[in-house]
């Protein structure tokens, strides 16, 4: 009984101390609620904010170029008034002169023939045969025609009111309140100097025809696009290592002219080293970032390898062939445990390698399975993993066994590679006997 006396406060105690523990947990987890309560209520009033600044200034443009369209109309249909009346009344002026012309004629004939009447005999038979010479060289029958009313414009303008129904029923559709975009950032995958970027569409009633990403450097006020297309993964390169970018997507619905509203922005960086060709090397021209290898027409043959051995077995080493040149059989793209100088080829021990006309060779060796031959834009993958460490019991040589998996073109290779030492990290290469040929490797 006095054994379980004493046992009883010590139970106590650590019942106690477990209760602390799980309270303290429990404050842990609802801060971390707390903070993505937050997050949520700052995400929606910044987005309402900026909504609503966007609907002003928008709406604010509209209103300005609509004004402007109007003003613009009218400026337009007073000129076509100006015009008509300009080109129609100048033949009524012109008749107008024509007639006040004679009216001053006629009444200048009058008054002579007034004075030739009243005058003396003899002065009178003077004047009056002047008077009347003078007045038979004038037309006093010949009126000119003057048109009839129906005759001559009557401008009036034309307005139609249907037209203030149709852009009020085009504006009241204008816009619309979105609460959540149709498609949203999935995944941001940490690549060699390089981020994958995956999307997907949360709104089932969303159609989407393209999609359109963008990105920006944290540090930066601009996004600028990287990617429009149907695809819903994309890698974005020329990525500096441990930056902080920033991602978003929107999609443009089936038969759409305008882009969805935008994902929630996404923060991605890669910590891993970017992949770099060796400089230097006579027969090959390489890309600012040294990512990119073009074989020039430099005489000079041999294999182009990695600055470093930056492929970490359980990653995937990618190379796209941007353009292509003459294949040979003796071209190769691949890796290798160590740098060897004086060969022509990755076609040797302790390497492994496609050929340009799709033969995969290991520690020299061709093998029986094939791939479809390289072309332009044709995407090689290399994803290598350690089986075993130590002493292999096989008379194939070599003490260290890795699992290599050589995809192209939608077929892919399996098989296992020997080496004589353990390699966590590997050198990749690339060799081209013929110019043209350019790869890019991340």
């Amino acid at each position: 009984m006095r054994g379980t006396m004493e046992l009883e406060p010590e139970l106590l105690l650590q019942e106690a101390r477990e209760n602390v523990e799980a309270a303290q947990s429990y404050r842990r987890e609802l801060g971390h609620r707390l903070q993505g309560l937050r997050e949520a209520q700052r995400q929606i009033k910044e987005s309402a904010s900026q909504t609503r600044d966007v609907l002003k200034q928008h709406f604010s443009d509209l209103k300005g170029t609509l004004g402007k369209l109007l003003d613009e109309r009218l400026v337009t249909l007073l000129q076509e008034v100006d015009t008509i009346e300009q080109e129609t009344i100048k033949p009524l002026d012109d008749c107008q002169k024509l007639i006040e012309h004679g009216v001053n004629t006629a009444e200048d004939i009058v008054r002579e023939g007034e004075i030739a009447i009243l005058g003396g005999i003899e002065e009178q038979n003077e004047k009056l045969w002047s008077f009347t010479k003078k007045a038979s060289h004038i037309q006093l029958d010949s009126l000119p025609e003057v048109p009839l009313l129906v005759d001559v414009p009557c401008l009036s303008a034309q307005l139609d009111d249907s037209i203030l129904n149709i852009v009020k029923d085009h504006i009241f559709k204008h816009g619309t309140v979105a609460s959540r975009p149709p498609v949203q950032i999935e995944e941001l995958i940490e690549k060699p100097g390089g981020i994958i970027v995956r999307w997907c569409k949360v709104d089932d009633d969303f159609t989407a025809q393209d999609y359109r990403l963008q990105f920006r450097k944290c540090s930066s006020n601009h996004f600028e696009d990287v990617y429009v297309g149907s695809e819903t993964e994309f890698i974005v390169l020329h990525i500096d290592p441990n930056v902080d970018y920033q991602f978003r997507v929107c999609a443009r619905g089936d038969g759409r002219q305008e882009w969805s509203p935008w994902s929630v922005p996404q923060i991605g960086h890669s910590t891993l080293v970017p992949h770099e060709w060796t400089t230097g090397f006579e027969g090959y021209s390489l890309s600012s970032r040294r990512n990119i290898a073009l074989r020039n027409d430099s005489e000079s043959s041999g294999v182009l390898y990695s600055s470093a051995p930056t492929y970490i077995c359980g990653q995937t080493l990618t190379f796209r062939v941007e353009t292509v040149g003459q294949p040979d059989r003796r071209d190769s793209i691949g890796v290798c445990a160590e740098k060897q100088n004086g060969y022509d080829s990755l076609q040797r021990d302790q390497a492994v390698c496609i050929s340009t006309n799709g033969a995969v060779f290991v520690n020299g060796k061709e093998m029986t399975n094939q791939l479809p031959a390289v072309t332009s834009g044709s995407t090689v993958t290399f994803d290598i993993e350690a089986v075993t460490l130590g002493t292999t019991n096989n008379n194939e040589g070599g003490n260290f066994k890795l699992r290599v998996t050589i995809s192209s073109n939608n077929r892919e290779v399996v098989f296992d590679w020997l080496l004589d030492q353990s390699c966590g990290s590997l050198y990749f290469g690339c060799s081209f006997f013929y110019p043209g040929w350019k790869v890019l490797v991340f």
